[in-house]
């Protein structure tokens, strides 16, 4: 990979978590000034505006909807409960379709009151119930593997031959998967499990951040780029040579960075993303 790979930013997205404090108005107004092409947009964001009208409000700002936060948590003992699911899919579906992107990312869920096997089972089947909601409105289900510390309660798939086992067992090109660097980057098996993606043309979505070591909190202390451990660059390699060629996704929680002033964040956002994705 070039120089110039690494400074341009036309692959560059932000997600709108990253910079929590921001609306999505703020957010796609402060990032395109930064030359940023991309953005993915959760869900809260949305609350109270016109779909439609924020996804048009994007691309006027010059910026790609690169995808939706967030389907999934599908398991539950409770039968309503997953039913409630099934209908938020649905719901998250159509305000993908609205917002003007191809692309819904699955933090699959779990419920530490039965087996992971029983949870993946329902992550399973809710995502067949909706699948052909997802490919009337052509739109793409990301499977996200999450850090096994996760497995309680935010998802019962874990690795990323889980995900991949998950996207292929579901037989159509909308189920792929999303590769997190901050759950995966620890597999010894992570190469193999790229490249099997790329096999079967479904790594759907790449999300970047860093590990801190120490890390103080699992859920709200990602670290920027270059603040931990993880082997980005090698990884970003691996993905690369599977064919993605798609967003380099930056998708940090960090109650540190969301009391820092917004704008200087970003900065160091485009920073890092240069020196060290």
């Amino acid at each position: 990979m070039t120089t110039a790979a690494f400074t341009d930013l036309s692959r560059l997205c932000i997600h709108t978590i990253t910079t929590k404090p921001w609306n999505i108005e703020a957010a796609a107004r402060n990032y395109s000034s930064k030359g940023v092409k991309g953005i993915t947009v959760w869900r809260d964001t949305l609350a109270g505006r016109d779909i439609r009208k924020t996804g048009n409000m994007l691309r006027d700002s010059g910026l790609k909807a690169v995808s939706l936060c967030r389907g999934g948590f599908f398991p539950s003992k409770d039968r309503e409960r997953r039913r409630n699911a099934i209908d938020d899919n649905r719901r998250a579906i159509n305000e993908a379709f609205e917002l003007g992107t191809d692309l819904i990312v699955l933090v699959c869920g779990a419920d530490p009151a039965q087996s992971l096997e029983d949870s993946r089972r329902q992550i399973h089947d809710g995502i067949a119930e909706v699948l052909p909601d997802a490919c009337a409105a052509g739109v793409r289900l990301a499977i996200e593997p999450l850090h096994p510390m996760y497995a309680d309660t935010r998802s019962a798939i874990n690795t990323i031959a889980q995900a991949n086992d998950m996207a292929e067992s579901l037989k159509s090109p909308f189920a792929g998967v999303a590769v997190d660097v901050y759950h995966l980057w620890w597999d010894p098996l992570l190469e193999a499990g790229i490249e099997r993606c790329g096999r079967n043309d479904n790594l759907f979505a790449f999300h970047i951040c860093d590990w801190k070591s120490p890390t103080v909190d699992i859920l709200n202390d990602r670290g920027l780029m270059g603040e931990g451990c993880i082997p980005l660059r090698k990884i970003r390699s691996w993905v690369e040579e599977a064919g993605f060629n798609g967003f380099v996704e930056v998708e940090i929680f960090s109650d540190i960075w969301w009391k820092q002033d917004q704008t200087m964040f970003l900065e160091k956002i485009v920073t890092a993303y240069k020196e060290h994705a």
